[in-house]
């Protein structure tokens, strides 16, 4: 463990990191609030809390790289000022708002997202030494992981005993907090740079295809996990096991911790593209134990889960290592953009197919998904790539 006690030995590294947990803990709810509040709260079926939930998915997939600009030119802090006021207005007043007028809002609320993760990324980069920066992104994934175990619980919890509008109206009290004690702390996103480094790089100079091929390995991740989830609801509901799904998912999501903490540890980590095939073909043959016990399930996904967060962490260092430091910010922000797309994409794709087949297709669908992509960030990592000194970079 002495990476990690070297990485929390940094200035300011652990208080960071404990902000940042709780940055991501609004977030991490958001899904689930919004389909009680339409389902429970307007009394309204599943798939127009899925409209609402995609138009706020799309309004963070747009919003995303605008804002990390935000913070390229101007600093963290102006950008955490508009999107806290943002957000916070989006869930204060969704209590008042009938359901015809949620998708406008929600995409809107969607654009001024808290970008807690992208935040975690960029301060990684920037305060840890380059030896440290697979430790960190390890760390950052497990806080995420963290925060998606206690969330959702806690956001079922205020709907169901109290109200759906309690819990949008506690969401934005949560984001309101958050975004102000980042701005308070004001943590360092941008690395260290010598007095002819570039202030603005073009994008064209810096999005290469083999940047590109990182985003979609990070999109493919996504897809694979959103598809994970549909399928597993889908298995639990056939067999009448539904109850042991939050069990099954927090096992999951420890797994996914336990793999991100052994990542980090280890000085040469396998490349991503191995990692997201990994997490692909662990997840082929899950469905071969849909139709048993639930904890049977559980074990079988245990090893594709271990996988999860590795590689995601695997993205945020190639995303940190082939970005100048003058577009850190939009780089972080198409990063999440491609997580953002890859669960919108992946959730839909695996129910059109759990729809017309089973839930050993719905797994198969995930997998082979996230190998396709596997293959095309193969194939753009392969491109003629421009000599270095084409390319600005920070001495």
């Amino acid at each position: 463990m002495q990476q990690y006690r070297r990485l929390l030995g940094l200035p300011g590294m652990p208080a960071l990191m404990l902000l940042l947990f709780f940055a991501r803990v609004p977030g991490a709810a958001t899904t689930m609030v919004l389909t009680l509040h339409v389902a429970v709260g307007f009394d309204r079926g599943y798939g127009q809390a899925g409209l609402v939930g995609a138009a706020v998915t799309v309004g963070m997939a747009v919003g995303s790289p605008y804002v990390g600009r935000v913070v390229d030119r101007y600093g963290l802090r102006p950008m955490l000022v508009v999107v806290t006021l943002g957000e916070t207005a989006f869930w204060l007043t969704m209590r008042f708002l009938p359901y015809e007028a949620l998708l406008p809002v929600a995409f809107a609320g969607g654009v001024v997202a808290l970008p807690a993760m992208a935040i975690g990324r960029q301060a990684v980069a920037a305060i840890a030494p380059p030896e440290l920066r697979r430790t960190g992104y390890s760390l950052d994934s497990v806080s995420t992981e963290l925060s998606f175990m206690v969330s959702p619980a806690v956001a079922v919890l205020l709907a169901t005993r109290f109200s759906t509008a309690t819990a949008t109206t506690l969401l934005g009290v949560a984001v309101f907090l958050a975004g102000g004690a980042l701005a308070a702390m004001n943590p360092k996103v941008k690395a260290e740079t010598g007095p002819g480094a570039p202030i603005r790089v073009p994008r064209r100079e810096w999005l290469t295809p083999r940047l590109v091929g990182v985003l979609a390995v990070a999109g493919g991740a996504t897809f694979v996990l959103s598809g994970i989830d549909v399928a597993l609801v889908a298995a639990l509901r056939d067999t009448g096991q539904l109850d042991w799904t939050g069990v099954v998912v927090a096992g999951c999501s420890l797994a996914s911790a336990v793999g991100g903490l052994v990542h980090g540890l280890v000085r040469r980590s396998l490349p991503q593209l191995v990692l997201m095939a990994l997490l692909s073909a662990l997840t082929l043959p899950v469905g071969f134990v849909a139709g048993g016990p639930w904890w049977l399930l559980s074990l079988v996904l245990l090893p594709a889960c271990a996988v999860c967060a590795p590689t995601v962490a695997a993205t945020g260092e190639g995303v940190a290592r082939l970005a100048p430091p003058a577009a850190a910010g939009e780089a972080a922000g198409l990063q999440s953009s491609a997580f953002t797309l890859g669960v919108a994409l992946g959730a839909p794709a695996v129910g059109f197919v759990l729809d017309h087949g089973n839930a050993v297709l719905g797994f198969a669908a995930a997998g082979l998904g996230g190998l396709l992509v596997a293959l095309a960030a193969w194939l753009l990592a392969r491109v003629h790539q421009p000599a270095p000194a084409e390319i600005p970079a920070a001495p």
